[in-house]
């Protein structure tokens, strides 16, 4: 056996065995991608009833959408953000963190209500954390695991083996002759499903690479902006216990809403708001206002609770004013968002491809095994 041929049969070996023992977890996480490309207008079909706003004016102050929230919420969870709409036609969107103690190493419970711009009445209430695409988030983005973490880490390290498969499998693909043109032919061998696995492989081998590698990037965010030199965000000063990632938001702020916007908006310069998010515990509990100004990513102004201070505002990197560019970037590719019509299409396709291929790709791999236990016995019978 030659040096070529023997480096053929690892490639393939590896590729195989990538192929069949992570296609549990491939194609839940691929599918997941898949649909979650056009999550927004699947949401808007599956919870029709979030999005029947009756026009696209926004016709109340943000205090009258916090009152309707507040009340909507009956109690059970304290507001922590508003949203305003996005686009003309969106609703409001106001959120809300339920009332009860957090279990150890669980997160807090969440409620929503949508809210018709134009109207400030509620149009429904629910807890998102069960919604079919929060579950589909979820899979996609940590499989469920359990774990502080765990599942983000173990969804980064698919993205690198499936990195790897489409590397082997281009190796595998190219022709050994340099025919390349010839390659792209539908028939390279005599089974179906050979051909199938071979044309979706090759065709959808570099942008599935590309998402293996954003996805990556997502997983491991901090180790991937030391590789690339890009400042890791501010961390939140440390607030008492209970306090951090976990600190809830202060029942009674001494700022009105409209107070806290209206400082906000003095220094803001009459910029569009974005988001309202309400003080939490802390040292210096303060509202955080998003503003939009043009086409860059929202920037934040702080206004302390207890006096008012105007903080200067922030954006790009660091708490409260986004992820840094390449990171808004690189999820930005992932996910297809505010990329055009053709690179959502790649992106949904390099979703569907890997299950396509990773079923095809065993049914091979069971042919083969076969075929060699075959060969095998009928060895073993002449030999008898």
């Amino acid at each position: 056996m030659t040096l070529s041929q023997r480096l053929r049969r690892l490639w393939l070996d590896v590729h195989l065995w990538i192929g069949v023992g992570l296609l549990v977890a491939v194609v839940p996480i691929s599918v997941t991608g898949a649909a979650l490309v056009w999550r927004t207008e699947l949401e808007r079909v599956v919870y029709a009833d979030r999005y029947a706003v009756t026009g696209a004016q926004v016709g109340q102050p943000i205090s009258a959408y916090v009152q309707a929230a507040q009340a909507a919420f009956g109690g059970k969870a304290v507001l922590t953000q508003v949203r305003m709409p996005a686009e003309p036609g969106d609703p409001v969107v106001a959120n809300g963190r339920v009332d009860e103690p957090i279990p150890a190493g669980g997160r807090p419970r969440t409620l929503t209500a949508w809210i018709d711009p134009p109207t400030g009445e509620v149009m429904a209430v629910d807890e998102t954390a069960v919604d079919a695409t929060q579950i589909m988030h979820r899979i996609h983005g940590s499989l469920m695991l359990p774990g502080q973490g765990v599942g983000r880490k173990v969804v980064g390290w698919i993205g690198w083996a499936m990195t790897v498969s489409c590397l082997t499998g281009l190796w595998l693909w190219w022709p050994r002759n340099g025919a390349v043109l010839k390659a792209l032919r539908w028939r390279r061998g005599p089974s179906t499903l050979f051909n199938l696995h071979h044309m979706i492989g090759f065709w959808i081998c570099v942008p599935l690479a590309i998402l293996s590698l954003t996805g990556v990037y997502i997983s491991f965010p901090q180790a991937s902006r030391a590789l690339f030199g890009v400042a890791q965000p501010q961390q939140r000063p440390a607030g008492p216990p209970g306090g951090g990632a976990q600190a809830g938001p202060i029942a009674n702020p001494a700022l009105s809403v409209d107070a806290a916007v209206a400082a906000a908006q003095a220094e803001g310069g009459g910029a569009p708001v974005v988001s309202i998010s309400t003080p939490t515990g802390g040292r210096e509990p303060a509202w955080r206002i998003q503003f939009k100004a043009g086409e860059g990513p929202p920037w934040t102004v702080q206004v302390v609770d207890a006096s008012g201070e105007v903080k200067a505002p922030r954006g790009g990197g660091g708490e409260g004013g986004g992820p840094d560019p390449l990171s808004r970037l690189m999820r930005q590719i992932h996910d297809g968002n505010d990329t055009g019509i053709v690179w959502q299409i790649f992106v949904f396709l390099g979703g569907v491809a890997p299950a396509v291929l990773s079923v095809t790709g065993l049914i091979m791999w069971l042919r083969r095994s076969a075929r060699q236990r075959a060969i095998r016995h009928g060895i073993d019978e002449a030999k008898a």
